[in-house]
């Protein structure tokens, strides 16, 4: 059946919303209100022959409710109970093995599933909180080069952020830059003592700098307690000082920046707030914990116990100095009580798993999360294992140090290039005869998609191998097979001469016949439901895995459903519709991921 291109789209495209709210429904029609918070358990079926969807309710209902009946039987009574909206959807509905319900829906509620999807929105619901979500990624200390481990809170970060923004809400990107304490002071004491020219300072001549002020410290007394005399003077706002400090900050910056700039990240000066700005609000947060009650001193220093673990959290020293854990504790007063986020996300190494624990259970106690306007604030820590080098141990270089974060992109673009270039080389390949400057930025779009896929694509808390060779592989779960994939389809409309403008660019119905356009059908309804789901789980691996088996149902529907070579006018122009629905999703959803989807590859 043919759905009208200019049908009024539904309010819902993801169809099994609709069976949710339809189960359930059924189910306390059937059983009572008290069952209203059943999860009806919607899952796809692996084999197609038994139909779309399998649900599993009756299953476990029969465990839970003695007397009821054996699950075969609840289901018969679920459905019995189901509602008229199930029937118009569903093709089939059945009771199979030992109490599941299959599902098979109508070819013609397929049809107008995709009408409502086929929107700039493209099933894609935006929630309607209006408090702001904080999330603080990258975390560059000023004085040392970025290196892959700000690699991982980078992307995962930039990529949480993006999907957020796509469900409406408003993202607060925070870069907490190390920029205050003593290791900075140490520096800059290094610095002023070399006679270093501070307008012309260069990344190299900060981590040398860091280098030799560290080793210096570690076996000078002397020079330690300069050391701290800089640190005071800095934080009583010697001009000259405080002037050297920025220029600090600055050269660190720009070196940031051009990473950024080449991992295609959304993050400027704008999102800057590091240690030095919550410095002045340190001695605020001691003195908030020891009025309420929840800190105490222990051996002169102020510390925050907790009834389930042995280790307190020190919120100031015996010294006086502050630590980490007072500055994350401004910080979330700050992002929750003065800017109103009611989600606050770290994205930092899963080392720093406890150390966040202590920070969000001491906010809690002082009631730190909640808004001003009473909404308590999720508190979140997104964890990231390490990046493995071939002998599966932390990326290193030759000589044993960190790998640079500037150095990984500029060889990854190099191994993107390189693959791109030799494809070229085919006379037939769509990219053969493009000028240079294209190749290069084609080039660059696959060597960082293939860095952000493989990182994005792992289940964050595991460590993953970074090797380039698979990474920019053109075949398997890699970047630059979803880009090639998206590229493929937009050769499709090349080859017809036909524009690709967006929603409702190709007039046509959707026509669902053959089992490959019905696989691909269900595959593309599901995108609204997984971007949700990973704004709730915080997982973008469940993103990636959705693009690569949609654009595996695209491949299958390819090659066995012909497009410009259709039967008949009306089957061309409704496959070209449902190519262009293909296209449209898997550009959308690899940028929620930071990646770049190129036209021609």
């Amino acid at each position: 059946m043919a759905v009208s291109a200019v049908a009024e789209p539904q309010s819902f495209s993801d169809p099994v919303a609709i069976l949710n709210r339809a189960l359930r429904a059924a189910i306390v029609k059937a059983l009572g209100e008290e069952h209203a918070d059943i999860d009806p358990a919607i899952r796809a079926i692996q084999n197609p022959q038994f139909g779309d969807y399998q649900v599993n309710v009756a299953m476990g209902l029969a465990k839970q409710l003695p007397g009821s009946g054996n699950p075969r039987q609840l289901a018969a009574k679920i459905l019995a109970a189901a509602p008229p909206e199930l029937g118009d959807i569903a093709d089939k509905l059945e009771v199979a093995g030992p109490g599941f319900i299959n599902i098979r829906l109508k070819t013609e509620a397929l049809g107008r599933f995709l009408q409502a999807m086929d929107t700039a929105q493209l099933g894609v619901q935006r929630e309607t909180d209006t408090h702001p979500i904080a999330i603080d990624l990258c975390g560059v200390n000023v004085a040392k080069q970025m290196h892959v481990g700000h690699l991982r809170s980078t992307i995962i970060g930039d990529s949480l952020a993006r999907v957020l923004e796509r469900r409406g809400r408003r993202v607060l990107r925070e870069n907490h830059l190390g920029d205050w304490g003593l290791p900075i002071a140490m520096v800059l004491r290094e610095l002023r003592e070399k006679r270093v020219n501070l307008d012309a300072l260069q990344l190299d001549d900060l981590d040398r700098a860091y280098r030799d002020a560290q080793k210096k410290a570690e076996n000078d007394e002397a020079a330690l307690e300069a050391a701290k005399k800089t640190l005071v003077k800095l934080q009583n706002n010697d001009p000259a000082l405080v002037r050297d400090w920025h220029k600090l900050i600055d050269c660190t910056m720009r070196a940031v920046y051009e990473s950024f700039d080449l991992l295609s990240v959304n993050l400027g000066p704008e999102n800057n707030r590091g240690e030095s700005f919550y410095r002045d609000r340190l001695p605020g947060v001691v003195d908030a914990f020891v009025r309420s009650g929840i800190a105490h001193e222990d051996q002169g220093a102020i510390i925050v116990r907790f009834d389930d673990r042995e280790r307190p959290l020190i919120i100031r020293k015996s010294d006086g100095g502050y630590l980490y854990g007072t500055t994350d504790l401004a910080a979330v007063r700050y992002r929750v009580q003065e800017l109103g986020a009611d989600r606050v996300i770290y994205v930092v190494d899963a080392r720093q798993r406890d150390h966040f624990r202590d920070v969000f259970d001491a906010a809690h106690k002082i009631g730190w999360d909640r808004t001003k306007d009473g909404a308590r604030a999720e508190l979140i820590h997104v964890g990231f294992g390490s990046v493995l080098g071939a002998d599966h141990k932390p990326l290193k270089t030759r000589s044993g140090e960190n790998v640079t974060l500037k150095t990984l992109l500029v060889e990854a673009i190099a191994r993107g290039v390189a693959e791109v270039t030799k494809r070229a080389e085919d006379p037939t390949a769509p990219t053969h005869g493009l000028p240079e400057s294209d190749l290069q930025a084609i080039g660059k779009a696959v060597g960082i998609g293939a860095v952000k896929f493989a990182d994005l694509s792992n289940d964050l808390v595991r460590d993953y191998e970074f090797n380039l060779d698979r990474m920019v592989a053109f075949e398997g779960r890699t970047g630059p097979y979803l880009q090639y994939a998206h590229a493929r389809v937009c050769s499709i409309f090349a080859k017809a001469g036909i524009g690709m403008h967006g929603a409702g660019a190709i007039r046509s119905d959707f026509r669902i016949v053959e089992p490959a356009e019905h696989r691909l059908a269900l595959a593309l309804l599901k995108y609204g439901g997984v971007v949700a789901d990973v704004a709730r789980t915080l997982e973008p691996h469940r993103l990636c895995t959705y693009l690569y088996d949609l654009a595996d149902a695209y491949s299958t529907f390819y090659q066995e459903c012909p497009v410009l070579k259709a039967d008949d006018p009306a089957t061309r122009q409704a496959r070209l519709r449902l190519c262009d629905l293909v296209r449209r999703v898997l550009a959308d959803g690899l940028g929620l991921l930071g990646i770049d989807a190129p036209r021609r590859m």
